[in-house]
């Protein structure tokens, strides 16, 4: 039964190649990322995640962004990398050198993306209500710019 299935669904015979067509599948924009990633910009165009990224240092940048990333090809995914907040957004959690934490609020749009609002490191247990109304206020303003 299992060889009948594989023949008629798996192994189907390729096509035959036709004069000038390549047979490599067209190319992925996301590259098998479950939800790329885009960075919020603001009306005067700036992109306040990735600005607050340049000032840290080499090794904070490549720890969030692997977190980033794992989240990227992993979604959904879930503690302790990945937390769901409130109003559709989480922060992906990532843990610097000298006990310091980095939040990075994103949510996921209707295009399936994940959209880097705000950024911060955290020095208190709960996540600032300002740093949240902030990524809100993001949202909807991006929210705004896709209709």
């Amino acid at each position: 039964m299992y060889r009948i299935w594989y023949t008629t669904h798996v192994a189907k015979k390729p096509e035959p190649a036709r004069r000038g067509v390549s047979q490599l599948p067209p190319p992925d924009d996301t590259q098998g990322k479950r939800v790329p990633v885009i960075f919020y910009r603001t009306e005067a165009h700036g992109e306040p995640v990735r600005e607050w990224l340049k000032g840290l240092s080499a090794d904070d940048r490549k720890r969030i962004g692997e977190d980033i990333k794992t989240v990227e090809f992993g979604w959904p995914i879930g503690m302790p990398v990945c937390k769901p907040l409130s109003d559709g957004i989480y922060e992906v959690r990532t843990n610097l050198n000298q006990n310091r934490i980095a939040r990075v609020l994103f949510y996921l749009d209707k295009k399936s993306r994940m959209v880097l609002l705000h950024a911060f490191i955290k020095k208190t247990q709960k996540t600032p209500d300002e740093d949240l109304a902030l990524a809100k206020s993001n949202k909807r303003k991006h929210q705004r710019g896709l209709q």
